[in-house]
C-alpha cells in the first residue's frame, strides 16, 4: 500500500467519524425529550460501530423518515466497509434530503469502491451543482476519471478548480502529483 492509498483511506475514515459525530451530535440535542435511546458516539472500535449500527437501524425502523439516522448509518457502514449498505443507506438519506453533497459524495465513493465510476461521477457531479466549491467531490471525480478511468485529461479540470479553492493542504500537495503524473503522461498509482 502506497501513502497516497493510506492517505485517501485515513482522510475518508476521519471524515466518517468526524461527520457521524457531527450529524448525530446535532439531531440528537433536539430530540433528547423525544426519544429516550440515541445512538452512542464511540471510538469507533469494532464493539462501537456494531452498537450504533443496530441502534440506527432501530432508529429508522420506527422513524423512516430521519434523515440524520441514515445518514450515520450510511456513514457507519461506510466506516465498516459495508458498501452496498453504505449505498442503500446513503441512498434513503437522499431520498429525504436529496441536495446534501456531503451524502452525494459519500455514495459516490461507495459506487466507485464497487466500480460503478459512471454513478460515482454523476453523484460528484451533483454535489458540485448543490455546493459549487465543495472538494471532496472535485477530487474524487478527478480520481475516477485519472485513476480508475484512465482519462487523466478528464481529471485536471476538477483538480483546477480544487486547487483555485484550496492550493496548500495535504490533499492539494497530493493533487499537484497527480497533475504532475498525468501531464508527463505517467498513470497515477492508487487504489
Amino acid at each position: 500500500m502506497n501513502k497516497d492509498s493510506i492517505l485517501i483511506a485515513v482522510v475518508a475514515l476521519v471524515v466518517g467519524l468526524l461527520g457521524g459525530y457531527l450529524v448525530f451530535s446535532i439531531s440528537n440535542a433536539g430530540k433528547a425529550q423525544q426519544q429516550t435511546s440515541s445512538i452512542p458516539a464511540g471510538a469507533g472500535s469494532p464493539v462501537d460501530y456494531t452498537q450504533r449500527i443496530a441502534q440506527a437501524e432501530k432508529i429508522v425502523a420506527q422513524d423512516p423518515k430521519n434523515v440524520n439516522a441514515w445518514i450515520s448509518l450510511g456513514n457507519d457502514f461506510f466506516d465498516t466497509e459495508q458498501t452496498q449498505k453504505a449505498i442503500n443507506a446513503y441512498g434513503k438519506a437522499l431520498e429525504l434530503q436529496p441536495n446534501n453533497a456531503n451524502v452525494l459524495t459519500d455514495q459516490g465513493v461507495m459506487y466507485r469502491k464497487i466500480g460503478w465510476y459512471d454513478k460515482a461521477l454523476i453523484n460528484f457531479e451533483r454535489a458540485n451543482i448543490v455546493e459549487p466549491n465543495h472538494l471532496q467531490s472535485l477530487y474524487n471525480a478527478g480520481i475516477v476519471y485519472s485513476v480508475d478511468m484512465k482519462q487523466p485529461e478528464k481529471a485536471i479540470p476538477y483538480w483546477e478548480r480544487f486547487l483555485k479553492i484550496d492550493s496548500n493542504s495535504p490533499t492539494a500537495i497530493q493533487i499537484k502529483t497527480l497533475m504532475e503524473q498525468s501531464r508527463k503522461g505517467t498513470a497515477p498509482k492508487m487504489k
